[in-house]
């Protein structure tokens, strides 16, 4: 895969239309390591207005690609321009790169996405949904905003912290945004598998281990007291985490789909939003529930139920008919109450 990144509208888009105080490029690797092997990685701006931000990426081993802007508006458009070169010349060139991430919600894309697909490339976009224009998702194979991937609602957490004067974690002097707690073993393999199911038919433990491999490095079964990933996912299965069919060897692995971990947090929503908003004639919002559930579960994660965020985890629940789930306007919130 390749991946291009208009790091201007994207990083610019993200701080103005989902408040983040800094642009956190950790989701788009995890997304893009879920689907595939990522051997080529640009970002073009002008990087005198991103300092901080130039370390972030360079840790995630971003090559940065300089574009002055200081020269009028007969550059406007330059680092358009570079990026698309680029793009071409690596789909002629490299005949192994079958997947071109284009990073931006700019329509000035469109005949680049469309002239790969005519190449026999496959594209995915990547943009936030408020500056993304209507005519770019269209043309991908497969549009994603930023918004809904995962990690990014955390950073949205910590930054409205930081701008409450709730901490100063965001100011570390690494400049790398805010990360939450390691994920556990279940987490890191439900969140992972959901994640490659948005974009495969059927996932096997093979193709799983070597997504998880891609997203963490590091990761071996032996630290966690297995002597193989199978027997690793057997064990999950047996909790009820992961279903397993087919062959021992390379079994296919599914999210649960019936009792589970992922039912019992459901029915913990229910319980909350009766206790809490059964009285309110609107409901109870959103944004106070995560806390309560943790109140009552310290162990409670959505991510480790296969949801990329807690917004993601209501709406399957209203979804299921578990709680009734609408849009307040003067609250700027969604309002849960019980269903029926």
């Amino acid at each position: 895969m390749g991946l291009f990144l208009d790091y201007e509208n994207l990083a610019i888009g993200a701080r103005e239309s989902l408040g983040l105080k800094s642009f956190d490029f950790a989701p788009i690797a995890r997304a893009m390591a879920e689907r595939g092997r990522v051997v080529y990685r640009r970002a073009y701006a002008d990087w005198s207005g991103f300092d901080e931000d130039r370390r972030h990426l360079t840790r995630h081993q971003v090559e940065l690609v300089e574009i002055p802007q200081r020269m009028g508006a007969a550059r406007k458009n330059a680092a358009d321009i570079k990026m698309v070169v680029d793009a071409l010349e690596l789909a002629f060139e490299r005949d192994y790169v079958t997947t071109f991430v284009l990073c931006t919600g700019d329509s000035d894309f469109t005949p680049l996405v469309q002239k790969l697909r005519e190449l026999d490339r496959r594209v995915i976009g990547i943009g936030v949904r408020d500056s993304t224009s209507n005519l770019l998702p269209p043309a991908c194979d497969e549009f994603l905003f930023y918004d809904r991937l995962e990690g990014v609602e955390a950073s949205r957490e910590a930054s409205r912290e930081a701008s409450r004067g709730g901490g100063t974690k965001s100011e570390a002097p690494t400049g790398d945004t805010p990360s939450v707690e390691d994920p556990s073993l279940d987490e890191l393999v439900i969140s992972t598998l959901a994640g490659m199911q948005g974009s495969h038919e059927d996932v096997r433990a093979s193709t799983l281990k070597r997504a998880i491999l891609r997203i963490d490095p590091t990761f071996t079964e032996s630290d966690h007291g297995f002597r193989g990933f199978t027997e690793l996912l057997r064990h999950l299965a047996d909790r009820r985490v992961v279903e397993l069919v087919g062959a021992k060897r390379d079994p296919e692995v599914d999210l649960v789909t019936g009792d589970g971990p992922a039912q019992v947090a459901f029915d913990l929503l229910a319980a909350v939003v009766a206790d809490t908003g059964g009285g309110r004639k609107k409901g109870v919002a959103m944004s106070g529930l995560k806390t309560e559930l943790r109140r009552r579960d310290d162990g409670f994660s959505e991510r480790a139920l296969g949801y990329s965020g807690f917004l993601q985890f209501c709406r399957a629940a209203a979804a299921r008919d578990l709680v009734a789930m609408e849009w307040d306007d003067k609250r700027g919130d969604y309002l849960l109450s019980p269903s029926g």
